[in-house]
């Protein structure tokens, strides 16, 4: 039963005061539950990236390179308040050499062009880099679950048409997480009845963010240090259930048993993406050089020029 399921939605140290699973640790876990793959996705980042796929070989994990990224609910180039505009939180994952480019591409215009409290993309930059790239609609933060439980039912229904059309119909999933909340329960049932207007699958997840269920603590010091807040502050962020943890196959066929494709989909979604990271090579950027002239003799015209300019060349 655990083979049948992988992990595809989870956050690492990597996401800063935020993500309590040591990498080792959990892909140490991984391998004793017997789960093939684990995808790593931290909130906006990608660099536990080399790290993660080095480790994932000595456990004999498949490693699978995503991240959760933020949405910006218009431009990645506005800069409102942030309470009111949120970004939403979708779920990528690398398919290929190209969805791992792409994924690099969006991870870091997310940092130079659209940082406002969080680093941003937007739907403009999504449709540019969807090629190579697995989708999943992400947690209650999800365009289509903050829409529908506003109220926004068919707003969020075209939105989630919008994300297929982008990413394909093939690769773009309705994503499906219970952690005892009742605005996931109203939003599963929502999204499982737009995966079937829309023709799209649905696969489960757990939002993982710490390795057992009794690090939940551990966790909550952490979300205190991110806020500035202390443990007797009532009115701090905090999650509302100790169901963040890194659950079995066993665990997760049983929250989804009426829905076991959602669980099968987690694996078939793993044995889709395939990722190399070449290391010990250099990656030198092409530089264009003008007609007649090799690298060589242009950086060399380069330097006299500049020697020149500066009266130092004889």
């Amino acid at each position: 039963m655990s083979g049948d399921f992988v992990h595809l939605h989870l956050h690492s140290e990597y996401s800063l005061l935020d993500g309590a699973c040591r990498l080792e640790r959990v892909l140490a876990a991984a391998a004793e539950g017997k789960m093939p793959a684990l995808a790593l996705t931290d909130h906006g980042v990608m660099y536990g990236v080399a790290d993660f796929y080095k480790l994932a070989g000595r456990y004999g994990v498949k490693p699978i390179l995503g991240c959760e990224v933020y949405v910006a609910r218009r431009s990645r180039f506005d800069r409102q308040g942030q309470q009111e505009e949120s970004p939403y939180h979708l779920v990528l994952l690398a398919e290929n050499q190209q969805g791992y480019q792409n994924l690099l591409r969006l991870v870091s215009r997310a940092y130079l062009e659209g940082f406002y409290y969080k680093p941003r993309v937007d739907k403009e930059l999504l449709a540019a880099h969807a090629a190579g790239l697995v989708a999943l609609s992400g947690c209650l933060a999800g365009e289509g679950p903050v829409l529908f439980l506003r109220g926004q039912e068919e707003k969020a229904m075209e939105a989630l048409a919008w994300y297929r059309d982008v990413f394909g119909p093939d690769n773009f999933y309705l994503e499906l997480q219970d952690h005892g909340l009742e605005e996931q329960k109203r939003a599963n049932r929502f999204l499982a009845e737009a995966a079937r207007r829309l023709a799209l699958p649905l696969v489960a997840t757990n939002d993982v963010h710490y390795l057992r269920r009794e690090d939940a603590g551990l966790h909550d010091v952490l979300l205190c240090i991110q806020t500035g807040k202390t443990l007797e502050d009532t009115k701090r962020l905090e999650f509302p259930t100790q169901e963040f943890y890194f659950k079995t196959g066993e665990e997760m066929a049983a929250l989804f048993r009426e829905l076991p494709q959602a669980i099968s989909n987690t694996r078939a979604i793993a044995e889709r993406c395939q990722v190399e990271l070449p290391f010990g090579r250099l990656h030198l950027p092409h530089y264009p050089v003008p007609d007649g002239q090799t690298p060589e003799s242009y950086l060399r015209q380069l330097c006299h020029a500049g020697l020149s300019a500066k009266g130092l060349e004889r």
